[in-house]
């Protein structure tokens, strides 16, 4: 398994792994498969090549398997501060690492960054897996965010975590 920062050439498969996340599990993503399926193949090459994102692929031979983001914060103010988003792995994959290597391979991308303090994330309440990685990467629950997201008629709360970059 490689883990390696997306390039424009990795917009397509990219697309359709976050659209597979999105149907998968909805109520984990604020975007959904009809909000994302009409965006152009462009929109998702900007969002690759963007400034303020980093993406981050786990690829099995050719094929995107894994996914996480870093959101990087423009105001002055708050750039000290990074974003997890889009944790995503393909269900085949599932159970056998791979999350673990995005995360990492994101906290390492992020202590790059040397005006970088802090990362942070939000999780779907109920996700128990997904937790659980987060707290082995050094996470802790600093707060939760009531009906975060509605999928139809039903509500998500979402967890909110983050964790200090300086140490280690």
């Amino acid at each position: 398994m490689m883990v390696r920062t997306l390039g424009a050439n990795d917009a397509e498969a990219y697309r359709a792994l976050m659209l597979e996340a999105y149907g998968a599990y909805p109520q984990a993503f604020t975007s959904s498969v009809a909000e994302r399926a009409l965006m152009p193949l462009s929109w998702w090459e900007k969002r690759v090549d963007s400034p303020l994102d980093r993406l981050l692929g786990a690829f099995e031979g050719d094929a995107l398997v894994g996914i996480v983001g870093l959101a990087f914060e423009p105001r002055e103010k708050a750039r000290h501060k990074v974003t997890l988003f889009g944790m995503y792995v393909n269900q085949a994959y599932q159970q056998k690492g791979v999350g673990r290597q995005l995360v990492e391979a994101a906290l390492s991308e992020a202590r790059r960054h040397s005006r970088l303090k802090l990362i942070q994330l939000t999780v779907t309440a109920g996700n128990d897996a997904a937790f659980a990685l987060y707290q082995r990467c050094g996470f802790i629950q600093y707060g939760l965010e009531p009906l975060a997201v509605r999928v139809g008629e039903e509500y998500f709360d979402k967890i909110h975590m983050w964790r200090e970059l300086n140490d280690g």
